[in-house]
């Protein structure tokens, strides 16, 4: 594999650091660290560029906070100066660099490849039925605060040879246990983390039907025996190279019996369902009388999966209270 060098200077070029600073702006003007930032904002770039082109760049204190929707998390925040902007800096010249060490299998935070990619290609892998009866489905232990610090830092130096940036990349990843979650550059460490294992997966063990969004893993197969003997390898490697462990939860079963619980949808060989939990909550909003905003990011889900019947049954349940407009905005999504 090749190693990146020279990149240190790109990175704290006053003009990367301006690009970062309307990047990380972008839609946030009205935040308050935005706000005060640009009170003195060619001043706060200048004394940035200085003081990462000294090495007296350090991780400012995190904030954190809880969220419990899809499930509870800890989320770290950061000031916005300088932190948000080195982020973006960093990432405006590493993400490509990044993105091409990954597999075509990695979908988590990459442009161009999120969930709905992830799940054209999980229909397209279902659509030969002979080759994937059984699906072997895990996730890792709490994966984000488990994730090895000398181990990213020997897996980042395998990338780059650079010893500037890597020292910055030190100072952030040492700023908090494992990769905190709602960093920037966190959703990039951690599919760094497992990209010598999605290699692995694809090249040594010569698995076809593979899909990794974030932790969680799907894999297909013709063969239950199979899947159990790669569980034991997967477990191996995880532990023994990324100290990492799967969840206890993990599944191996028959696709067309259950169909796979994956990215929002349950995907079977014939069809594909949103997942129970999201049309729950598009239920009880639809019983309140669903605005027309709220009945647009559900149809980003509906429109990627069998939702015709799902729609006529929530027009037929609404309140009468619901507008017409609303109504006629539902059944929009029944004749797409």
């Amino acid at each position: 594999m090749k190693k990146e060098n020279n990149l240190f200077d790109e990175i704290c070029s006053v003009n990367n650091l301006v690009y970062a600073d309307s990047v990380a702006s972008k839609g946030k003007l009205n935040q308050y660290g935005v706000k005060l930032h640009n009170l003195t904002k060619e001043d706060n770039i200048l004394k940035l560029h200085k003081l990462l082109l000294n090495g007296e760049f350090n991780t400012s204190k995190y904030k954190t906070f809880k969220i419990y929707e899809p499930k509870e998390r800890v989320i770290f925040s950061l000031p916005y100066y300088p932190d948000r902007i080195v982020h973006h800096a960093v990432m405006n010249v590493l993400k490509p660099i990044f993105v091409k060490a990954f597999t075509a299998d990695t979908y988590s935070c990459i442009e161009g490849r999120g969930i709905h990619k992830a799940l054209r290609n999980l229909k397209k892998a279902l659509s030969d039925s002979e080759n994937t009866k059984y699906c072997l489905k895990l996730d890792i232990t709490k994966f984000y605060p488990s994730v090895n610090h000398d181990i990213l830092k020997r897996l980042l130096r395998k990338k780059f040879k650079d010893s500037r940036l890597l020292i910055l990349l030190d100072n952030i990843i040492d700023s908090a246990e494992g990769i905190p979650i709602g960093n920037y550059l966190s959703q990039y460490f951690a599919n760094f983390y497992l990209s010598y294992f999605d290699h692995w997966i694809k090249e040594c063990c010569k698995v076809k039907c593979y899909f990794r969004y974030a932790d969680d893993i799907v894999i297909l197969h013709s063969d239950k025996k199979y899947l159990h003997s790669l569980l034991k390898e997967i477990e191996s490697y995880l532990n023994n190279n990324l100290l990492l462990k799967v969840k206890s939860n993990w599944q191996i079963f028959p696709v067309n019996a259950r169909g796979i619980d994956f990215l929002g949808y349950k995907s079977y060989h014939t069809h594909t369902l949103l997942r129970k939990s999201i049309k729950k909550r598009l239920a009880k909003k639809a019983a309140k009388g669903i605005s027309k905003k709220s009945l647009a990011s559900y149809y980003g889900w509906l429109k990627h999966c069998d939702s015709k019947n799902l729609v006529k049954k929530l027009i037929i349940c609404t309140p009468s209270r619901i507008s017409e407009s609303n109504r006629k905005a539902s059944l929009l999504l029944v004749k797409k």
